[in-house]
């Protein structure tokens, strides 16, 4: 018994461990992704390019060539990590060895390779912008634009997450039932919503997409990031009509439990306008 409770309060400490280094690396992505591009266009902190050097000088470049290399390397490394724990076979041989913790592993290693690819990531400031807002007043207007899409975005990110079981999409439930002994939450859902999350973890392309590509100023390697982001978000996912038609209808559940509460108190309202008049 004592060994059992010691396994199950390992458990937890690692999925809480996790759950705060997914959190801060969230953050630290947010940070690195929308805020602080749009931060360093609007202060001038930072020279993001150089549009008086030619394309075909700054291709030959070779400090923007290393750094363009350096950078295709660390979403290599991304997408690798990201397909391959999501590959059935590899995830069923982690499934039998890891268990519980499996979710957490795949959360842990996604994490890990983010605060790699920050931290190692390679501005390429010796080439031109592909685009650049810098003439009045939209050199002012315009960034805070983005800032406030930006906040939009993330903030719509987060309330998916939410909704789409977050406790379940970080590996928290599963250690929790297997504390428990209530096996897989996956198997509590509906075969329909078990589909969804087969083909798309976290449907949050169309915001995702908002916050790669619209910025002040569009850099070498900020093209490089979004376009790769943007292909993956579109191959790896595979929603047919099917999931489409579940998205739907919960959506109409959702929205009608909404109105409900609301359609209530008006009823409520009323009635008891119409007991004062009597």
């Amino acid at each position: 018994m004592a060994s059992v409770t010691a396994r199950n309060w390992a458990l937890c400490a690692v999925a809480v461990l996790n759950v705060l280094f997914v959190f801060i690396s969230g953050a630290d992505f947010i940070r690195f992704v929308s805020f602080r591009p749009i931060y360093h266009n609007i202060t001038g902190e930072t020279t993001l390019c150089q549009d008086s050097i030619p394309w075909s000088v700054a291709l030959k470049n070779s400090s923007v060539l290393w750094s363009l290399v350096v950078d295709m390397s660390l979403l290599a490394l991304f997408t690798a990590q990201h397909s391959l724990l999501a590959w059935f076979p590899v995830k069923q041989a982690l499934q039998s060895m890891l268990g519980a913790l499996n979710r957490t592993a795949y959360c842990f290693t996604t994490a890990l390779v983010l605060q790699i690819l920050m931290r190692y990531w390679q501005p390429v400031t010796g080439a031109p912008c592909l685009w650049s807002v810098r003439h009045a007043p939209w050199s002012i207007w315009f960034p805070l634009l983005c800032f406030a899409l930006h906040f939009l975005c993330w903030a719509t990110i987060c309330s998916i997450l939410v909704i789409f079981d977050y406790p379940e999409l970080l590996g928290i439930k599963q250690v929790y039932y297997e504390c428990l002994g209530l096996g897989d939450p996956l198997s509590e859902k509906p075969p329909p919503a078990r589909r969804l999350l087969s083909h798309l973890r976290h449907p949050v392309c169309l915001e995702l997409a908002v916050i790669l590509w619209l910025l002040p100023a569009l850099s070498l390697d900020r093209l490089l990031l979004a376009g790769t982001l943007s292909a993956y978000m579109v191959l790896a996912h595979s929603l047919d009509k099917q999931d489409l038609a579940y998205l739907c209808a919960e959506l109409k559940v959702k929205v009608r439990l909404f109105a409900e509460p609301q359609e209530g108190s008006v009823e409520q309202n009323s009635s008891n306008h119409k007991e004062k008049g009597s």
